[in-house]
């Protein structure tokens, strides 16, 4: 197998959601191979205009555009935007969520709402509306980022699992729509990683850091880097005939039940 089946050369990768975090490492990933990277971000332009300087720091060329995924009007404007000014967008990434961590007996209907338009109605309004071009040119790849929520559930994340776990069956749905167009569409489901975000539990001794290792085969937490491989190979003519299908980059954790704290 060639190595340029992983090149993105020439390719414009919209990743929603790349400001920091997760979605920066794999955007990062993807320029790394070539791609051009459209980063996208909704808290404030300053955000945006310091992530760009920091990709174009480590040789990424990139371009940066303020808009609410949630808000339809603003993502048309931005991606008629984008293929007026950038180009057509070749690979979409569909990156950006919130988590709310209430019981579902204790949690409003308005934040519940909120996560569901942000971690699932958002990614439909942006592949409805980026696709349109891809079915006229006859190719694209389009990957939504699932979580291990999308398999299992957890306490206090209800409406993060609901989202996710019906991102996994949009996902499968897009695909089975859009295939025949020669469209990709497929999935990520990362597992725990060591972020800014997770930094104040990842000591040990903390229950939750302690849970985590014990509970991954890999006993470790991910580094957001790790993430990179599986985008890049969802994004290239490498993953041409697959379709439907998520990604669990989690270091092992679906693959178990887990181990007594105890075993080895």
């Amino acid at each position: 197998m060639s190595i340029e089946l992983f090149n993105l050369k020439g390719k414009i990768a919209l990743v929603t959601g790349s400001t920091h975090g997760l979605g920066m490492a794999m955007a990062k990933g993807l320029g790394k191979a070539g791609a051009t990277i459209i980063v996208n971000g909704n808290s404030s332009q300053q955000k945006i205009d310091d992530a760009v300087a920091h990709y174009k720091n480590e040789g990424i060329n990139a371009v940066g555009y303020k808009f609410n995924v949630a808000d339809e009007t603003q993502v048309i404007n931005a991606i008629n935007a984008i293929q007026n000014e950038v180009g057509p967008i070749d690979i979409l990434v569909n990156n950006a969520g919130i988590i709310k961590r209430t019981p579902l007996e204790e949690m409003e209907v308005a934040d519940f709402k909120q996560v569901i338009d942000i971690d699932l109605v958002s990614p439909f309004i942006v592949s409805k509306h980026v696709v349109k071009d891809m079915i006229a040119r006859k190719q694209g790849k389009i990957i939504n980022i699932c979580s291990m929520m999308s398999e299992l559930g957890r306490n206090t994340v209800g409406a993060y699992a609901a989202a996710k776990g019906g991102l996994k069956m949009l996902t499968q749905n897009m695909a089975t729509e859009w295939a025949k167009h020669n469209i990709q569409t497929n999935g990520i489901g990362p597992g725990y990683f060591a972020t800014s975000q997770t930094a104040p539990i990842r000591v040990d001794g903390h229950p939750f850091n302690d849970f985590i290792i014990n509970r991954t085969p890999a006993a470790k937490w991910g580094d957001p880097d790790d993430l990179a491989g599986a985008a890049i190979f969802l994004a290239s003519k490498a993953s041409d005939f697959v379709n439907g299908h998520v990604v669990y980059v989690d270091g092992g954790i679906l693959a178990t039940i887990g181990k007594p704290s105890n075993e080895d």
